[in-house]
């Protein structure tokens, strides 16, 4: 593995592990490392379960950005493993940290919160969401440096993979654009209208009219489903479409015409919704940005440098693909914090002019995609926000203490004076907090997050002074990620989404993983004898 140089405050070549893409080719990365004599002593069963479980976080790596069901699968093979070498050495792996109490206290309140909640049973089914929290531990507990660069990578590569798909999507289009719709047709039920798109039903895609008509034939008839439709430049699923066994035996079933394909449309690559596609994208851009700025600091634009800075492009393309203003916001924002954390100089002012540039491009594709007037968020997306907001502010007043329960809204959305139907949360995470679980929780979690905040932005101060440009390059991809994660949940709730809380509390621990050993060497885990490398 070529060894290369970095710059020292001093002018001095200081030595470096190794290139992240060195890192990745180079086989002995996956299958051996600098055992201590503890790590020889291990028996045979815990090597198995440390190799599960870090097989299980990769895993986890490359379906992230674009199946909650594959990544969960993953978190669930990753705690096979750990269970099992836990069981075989009778250690859990995990040295304390100053993040615990904070945790412990926020997953106390919610489900005192659920159960003093206006709807206590739906509120205390949704404490199964808090399961999101094991993957913090979970990667403390598998993941060292080396392997963090590793899991880092393929999600940086399996993202960029993403976006390459969501360009051909756009491209090949979506759907059938509804020319005219007959009198009779069941979609009236929907509120289908000309002009709108008809891209899926109850979950199948379609590309045509002909293939809209096959699906209603073969649908289950006087059973509920659900439409997505691009309408206006907005996604919207409608659900409530029941079929009739006389619908269906019609010559023409859906009462649509319509042939061509919509390409106006916000991308999602093979996620669920646009939303959370580009909360995912915002995250793993910002760790391509990261590593490729500190390539840059310590090496030049070197091939390394270059590969990552290609990637974070394209990264931030999908983004925009996205039409998510306020992400696209963040975005900029967290890659502004690593910047200036970074660079010197020219390079500084080069770079800051280039997220102009994103801006002007985001812009150009919001003003296409989106409803007139969105640029300037007097669109009915921006009005309804707004609405919903002062709405929930209005009633935060009422249960201040413990909230009104999560998911409680649900069933008192019109009785509460929320306005429309498809907004069922409050879209901050500030307000659905302190909605859903009262204004406490909402100070343990600004504690939290300015705790991660604080704890991130000073590991990669000191790292940036040693050699190690991977690690500088994740702790700062990470403090940029937490940035741009924070600024999006002003007005989005980021934080209850699942896929994007597992990517959230996965990025925490593998900052703290990178930072810590940083602080006390490369397998500093206290007396724990389970760090050996895959």
């Amino acid at each position: 593995m070529r060894e290369l140089g970095a710059l020292s405050p001093g002018g001095e070549r200081k030595p470096h592990q190794g290139s992240t893409l060195n890192m990745l080719v180079n086989n002995t990365c996956w299958i051996e490392s600098k055992l201590s004599a503890a790590d020889l002593n291990q028996s045979p069963i815990a090597l198995l379960g440390q190799r599960i479980a870090f097989l299980g976080l990769l895993i986890y790596a490359v379906f992230a950005p674009h199946s909650v069901a594959a990544s969960s699968i993953g978190v669930a093979v990753a705690a096979i493993g750990w269970t099992t070498r836990v069981a075989t050495t009778g250690t859990v792996g995990l040295r304390r940290s100053k993040f615990d109490l904070i945790i412990l206290l926020s997953l106390l309140w919610t489900i005192a919160s659920s159960l003093l909640s206006v709807e206590p049973r739906i509120s205390i089914n949704k404490l199964e969401s808090l399961w999101c929290v094991l993957l913090f531990y979970l990667t403390r507990a598998v993941v060292t440096k080396r392997t963090a660069l590793i899991l880092v990578a393929v999600l940086i590569l399996s993202g960029s993979v993403g976006v390459i798909y969501s360009a051909y999507d756009l491209v090949r289009g979506r759907g059938v654009v509804v020319e005219s719709i007959t009198v009779g047709s069941p979609f009236h039920q929907v509120d289908i209208r000309p002009g709108d798109t008809i891209w899926r039903v109850d979950g199948h895609r379609l590309y045509s009219a002909t293939e809209l008509n096959e699906v209603i034939r073969s649908a289950t008839p006087n059973t509920p489903m659900t439409v997505s439709v691009f309408s206006q430049g907005e996604h919207a699923e409608r659900s409530g479409l029941i079929l009739t066994t006389a619908d269906q035996m019609q010559t023409f079933p859906s009462g649509v015409t319509g042939s061509a394909r919509s390409h106006r449309f916000r991308a999602s690559g093979w996620t669920r919704h646009y939303e959370t596609y580009a909360e995912l994208l915002q995250i793993i851009s910002q760790l391509a940005l990261g590593i490729a700025l500190a390539n840059l600091r310590n090496h030049g634009p070197n091939k390394n440098f270059k590969i990552t800075l290609g990637m974070t492009c394209l990264l931030a393309a999908g983004i925009t693909f996205t039409a998510m203003r306020t992400v696209l916001i963040a975005f900029v924002v967290g890659a502004s914090v690593i910047a200036w954390r970074s660079l010197r100089g020219r390079p500084k002012l080069v770079f800051t002019f280039a997220l102009f540039l994103v801006l002007g491009f985001g812009a150009v594709v919001v003003s296409l995609t989106r409803a007139e007037n969105a640029l300037f968020l007097t669109d009915p997306s921006a009005l309804l926000r707004a609405q919903v907001a002062r709405v929930g502010l209005s009633r935060i007043t009422l249960h201040p203490l413990f909230g009104h329960g999560m998911d409680a809204m649900k069933m008192h959305w019109t009785e509460w004076g929320f306005p429309g139907r498809d907004m069922l949360h409050l879209h901050s995470t500030p307000l659905q907090l302190a909605f859903d679980r009262g204004l406490p929780m909402l100070l343990l979690w600004l504690w939290m997050m300015s705790a991660f905040w604080i704890h991130i932005s000073r590991a990669a101060g000191k790292t940036s002074e040693l050699s190690d440009t991977n690690s500088y390059g994740i702790l700062l991809g990470a403090l940029g990620g937490l940035t741009g994660f924070l600024i999006s949940s002003l007005v989005n709730y980021n934080y209850g989404d699942a896929e994007v809380a597992m990517m959230f509390w996965w990025l925490m621990g593998i900052a703290l993983v990178t930072g810590d050993q940083q602080a006390g060497g490369e397998d500093s885990r206290g007396s724990r004898q389970e760090q050996t490398l895959i």
